[in-house]
């Protein structure tokens, strides 16, 4: 199985990670942080959904319910998912002498680029200002908890020049 396929595997099994860990914090964060995270974000739907949503209004579609929607949750395993194999295919060698940090790094670098940067410059979030500091730090904690689990799991299936070259030296 090549590594794209791996990273894509991970990648999934990671966002499906990565939202429980999320929900359980959400579910337990500040009842006025959670009320401000949904009062700011645009439509009161998380970004995946801003974006099926608005394809299906330039289609003349209304989707039922806004969220969640089949749409939106493939998308938002498919943000997870694209990078995860890009990141299987290539990134993740290059960051070998990192160790155990480069799974925490990748998923921060998804946070960075993804959460406080693309989604609020896209308008599928609010301008990560508008955000009290608990989505912030849970969508972080969430991103740490994805990067983990996608370069354990790569590790598991043994993706990456790094890995082939270990099993080698072992004789297997």
């Amino acid at each position: 199985m090549g590594d794209l396929v791996k990273g894509a595997l991970a990648g999934a099994a990671a966002v499906w990670v990565m939202d429980r860990a999320d929900w359980f914090a959400f579910t337990y964060e500040d009842p006025e942080a959670r009320r401000r995270t949904e009062q700011v974000r645009p439509g009161g739907l998380d970004p995946s959904h801003v974006a099926v949503n608005r394809v299906a209004e330039m289609a003349g579609v209304q989707l039922s319910p806004r969220q969640p929607h089949p749409a939106g949750i493939a998308l938002h395993y498919g943000l997870g998912i694209g990078p995860s194999a890009l990141y299987a295919a290539g990134l993740r060698d290059r960051m070998a002498g990192l160790g155990m940090a480069r799974g925490p790094l990748f998923g921060l670098g998804l946070f960075l680029v993804q959460d406080e940067g693309l989604n609020a410059l896209s308008g599928l979030s609010a301008p990560p200002g508008e955000y009290p500091w608990q989505a912030h730090a849970r969508g972080l904690l969430a991103h740490l908890v994805l990067g983990t689990v996608v370069d354990l799991a790569l590790g598991v299936m043994g993706a990456g020049r790094s890995s082939r070259r270990s099993r080698h030296a072992r004789g297997h």
